[in-house]
């Protein structure tokens, strides 16, 4: 099982919707894909003269930004992807974190991030009965406030979306797809191999900033939740097993 997740930019890829049928064809029911929208989500809240702000690559999320969130992600990315890949062939079926309360959250913290959460539950059986009957799920990472008695949406950041999945359906590989082949050295080299200590200090030296620092915090913890391996590369590391910068436990973790 391998799980996917496809950054906004790399969304762009012309040869997105034929690797992903590549990749399915190779293990039907043993894909499962997860969305972000980043750059479309700003340029609507720019367009309605709201400014994109952001605390450690997650995005600070007003009450009033959730339903343009469900608009922009779950509404038009996650059905423009459910589109492209059919018309390529593939059984794919678009669900968001709150249908069927997929992806449950909890806020990470109200003061500096507003309505952006976390996961704390995913509904595992809920994806392993769509594959189980041959579909591939897309989802949008939006989650079901699990803690409010009322429910509502909180943005989760699609890599975290992503390792939470990963984690609870015991996955094989979770691969991080961004614009990128992989995370840089201070040099500007891609990194083959990096230990979770050394991207810790990749991220405090501010080597690795924004969207990639959150990537490497995700990462970790799909680690820590027992995923088997973890991945961050381009889309052509979907095809190429071995491209890209491989995350890895720290010795000491792993000891």
């Amino acid at each position: 099982m391998r799980v996917v997740k496809i950054g906004g930019r790399a969304q762009a890829d012309s040869h997105l919707a034929t690797t992903l049928r590549e990749a399915w064809n190779a293990g039907p029911g043993e894909l499962c894909v997860v969305h972000g929208g980043g750059d479309e989500m700003s340029a609507m809240q720019s367009a309605l003269g709201r400014e994109p702000a952001f605390v450690g690559g997650r995005r600070v999320t007003s009450e009033g930004d959730l339903e343009l969130l469900r608009m922009v992600l779950s509404g038009v990315v996650n059905k423009r992807l459910v589109n492209a890949m059919v018309a390529a062939g593939l059984p794919a079926v678009g669900i968001s974190g709150e249908d069927g309360a997929l992806i449950g959250a909890e806020l990470i913290d109200a003061a500096s991030l507003g309505f952006a959460g976390q996961p704390v539950t995913v509904k595992a059986d809920l994806l392993r009965t769509l594959l189980n009957a041959g579909y591939l799920p897309v989802i949008s990472p939006i989650g079901y406030n699990a803690t409010s008695p009322n429910g509502g949406p909180l943005n989760v950041n699609g890599d975290d979306a992503a390792a939470a999945i990963a984690a609870a359906l015991e996955a094989d590989e979770l691969l991080l797809i961004a614009d990128v082949e992989g995370v840089r050295d201070g040099e500007g080299e891609v990194i083959s191999s990096l230990s979770t200590e050394t991207a810790r200090e990749l991220a405090a030296n501010g080597i690795a900033v924004g969207g990639m620092a959150a990537k490497l915090e995700s990462a970790e913890a799909a680690l820590t939740a027992g995923v088997a391996r973890v991945r961050i590369c381009d889309l052509a590391g979907l095809s190429d097993g071995e491209r890209g910068t491989f995350i890895t436990q720290s010795q000491s973790v792993a000891l």
